[in-house]
C-alpha cells in the first residue's frame, strides 16, 4: 500500500508466554518456569491487513520509535515484542532471544491471524532476525556458545515471509569489536594503556586524520583484546566445571567500549555524521561510562553476543542463506550503523531479489523535527517495496 492518508491506530499491549526450560536462571523476577514477552501491536483504524511486521530487538526498548509509530500511520500493521532481556543484556544469550522472536511470530500468526510475517530488524534487530531467519529455514543450532544445551532444530521456528534491515549494524559481536578500545592492557584496570592507541589521549602522536597503517594495527589489536577477553572466559568456565559447578556463573566488567577510530574520523567510513559523536553521546565519556556496550557480563553470555570467533548472530553469516526478499535501508548521517555495515549486508543478502535505499541526511532514530522528511522518505519506501511483494494492507 503506497498512500499519503495518515491514520490513526490503536497501540494494544499484550503479553506472549511459553516455557522456559533453561537449566539455569539469567532473568531476574517472576516465575522461572515461563517466559513473557511484553509486547504491543499497533493497528491502524480502518485498515485489515494479513501481513503484520515484526520488530524485535535483543533487547528492546524501541517501542515508541519514530519508525514504528510512522509505520502504524502508513496503515501497517506492527508488532514491537520485547525480548526476555529488555532493558538488561548483561546475561543475555542469543539463541533464547531467537526464541523468543520464534514465540512472537508463532502468536502472531496463529492467535492473531496474520498469514504473512516481514521481520523489521532496526539496528541491533537487523542480525537477530537474519540470525532468526536463518535458522527458522534450516536450523542447526543444538547447543550455545558455551556448549549449553538449547535446540533451535526442536523449537519450531516459522520463517519470516520477507525482511528488512532498517538502520542496522552487522552484529553485535562485530559492532561491538570495531568499538573496542584498543589500548587497554590489563582488563581488571582500564588505566593501563598503550598510549600510542589510545584515541582518547592528546599526546597520543596518532591524530586525526588518521593514517591506513594506524588504522590497520588499531583494528588488529581490538580483535586482538576481544580474543584475550574470550580466551579468560573459556577458562573459567572449564574451571568452574571442572569444579562440579556446570551452571554456575562468574560476572565481570569490560572497560572500555567505546573507542571507534571512525567518530574522530570523518573519513572512515564517511558520511554525514558529525565528528566527535557516536549515538550516546562524547564517546570519550561513553568509553568507560556505564551505559557502553558489554560493560557488564556473564561469562555465557560474552560467548554468545560479544565474541568475535564464537557468537553465532552474525548478519553477514546469516543473509547468505536468505530465502525471502530482502530491503535494506541505510540513514546517511547515522553514527551507530554507518554505510560498510549497511553495505556489507546488502552484498551479503543471498536472495535475488533485494533492495538498497540510503536515506539522506536521515541519522539513526530520525529524532526531532528535522528528521520527519527524512522519516517520510523512508516509510514510503517501505510501503512501496511491501506493495511491490503482496505485503500490502487493505483500507
Amino acid at each position: 500500500m503506497t498512500t499519503d492518508t495518515t491514520f490513526g491506530y490503536d497501540r494494544i499491549p499484550y503479553l506472549v508466554v511459553f516455557d522456559d526450560e533453561s537449566p539455569y536462571r539469567d532473568t531476574y523476577g517472576g516465575p522461572s518456569e515461563i517466559v513473557a514477552l511484553e509486547s504491543y501491536l499497533l493497528r491502524p483504524r480502518g485498515v485489515e491487513s494479513d501481513t503484520v511486521i515484526v520488530f524485535m530487538h535483543p533487547i528492546g526498548g524501541g517501542a515508541y520509535l519514530p519508525m514504528m509509530n510512522g509505520l502504524a500511520r502508513a496503515g501497517h500493521h506492527v508488532i514491537y515484542c520485547g525480548s526476555r532481556y529488555r532493558g538488561v543484556d548483561s546475561a543475555l544469550i542469543m539463541e533464547k532471544v531467537v526464541q523468543d522472536l520464534g514465540a512472537c511470530v508463532r502468536d502472531a500468526r496463529e492467535r492473531l491471524g496474520y498469514a504473512k510475517v516481514v521481520l523489521a530488524g532496526w539496528s541491533g534487530g537487523g542480525a537477530l532476525s537474519l540470525f532468526y531467519q536463518q535458522q527458522a529455514q534450516h536450523p542447526t543450532i543444538t547447543a550455545t556458545p558455551a556448549g549449553d544445551p538449547l535446540d533451535l532444530t526442536r523449537s519450531g521456528l516459522i520463517p519470516a515471509d520477507g525482511i528488512m534491515l532498517l538502520a542496522a549494524h552487522v552484529s553485535r559481536h562485530g559492532t561491538m569489536t570495531e568499538w573496542l578500545d584498543a589500548s587497554i592492557l590489563d582488563e581488571s584496570d582500564p588505566d593501563v594503556r598503550d598510549p600510542e592507541l589510545d584515541l582518547y589521549d592528546p599526546q597520543n602522536p596518532n591524530r586525526p586524520p588518521y593514517t591506513a597503517e594506524f588504522v590497520e594495527r588499531y583494528r588488529a589489536a581490538q580483535i586482538a583484546r576481544n580474543r584475550t577477553i574470550t580466551a579468560w572466559v573459556r577458562q573459567r568456565l572449564d574451571d568452574l566445571r571442572a569444579s562440579g559447578r556446570e551452571f554456575e556463573e562468574r560476572a565481570f566488567v569490560v572497560h572500555g567500549t567505546m573507542a571507534d577510530p571512525r567518530w574522530l574520523d570523518p573519513a572512515i567510513d564517511p558520511n554525514d555524521r558529525v565528528p566527535g559523536r557516536c549515538y550516546l553521546g562524547d564517546p570519550r565519556l561513553v568509553n568507560n561510562g556505564p551505559v557502553g556496550l558489554a560493560r557488564f557480563c556473564t561469562l555465557r553470555s560474552w560467548l554468545s553476543q560479544w565474541s568475535y570467533d564464537d557468537a553465532n548472530g552474525d548478519g553477514v553469516r546469516c543473509a547468505e542463506d536468505l530465502r525471502v526478499p530482502a530491503l535494506v535501508i541505510g540513514n546517511s548521517a547515522d553514527d551507530a550503523c554507518t554505510p560498510s555495515h549497511t553495505r556489507r549486508l546488502f552484498e551479503a543478502v543471498g536472495h535475488p531479489d533485494r533492495t538498497l535505499h540510503v536515506v539522506k541526511g536521515a541519522t539513526h532514530y530520525y529524532a526531532g523535527p528535522d528528521q520527519r522528511p527524512m522519516l517520510g522518505e523512508a516509510i514510503g519506501v517501505i510501503s512501496g517495496w511491501l506493495a511491490e511483494r503482496g505485503f500490502a494492507a487493505r483500507i
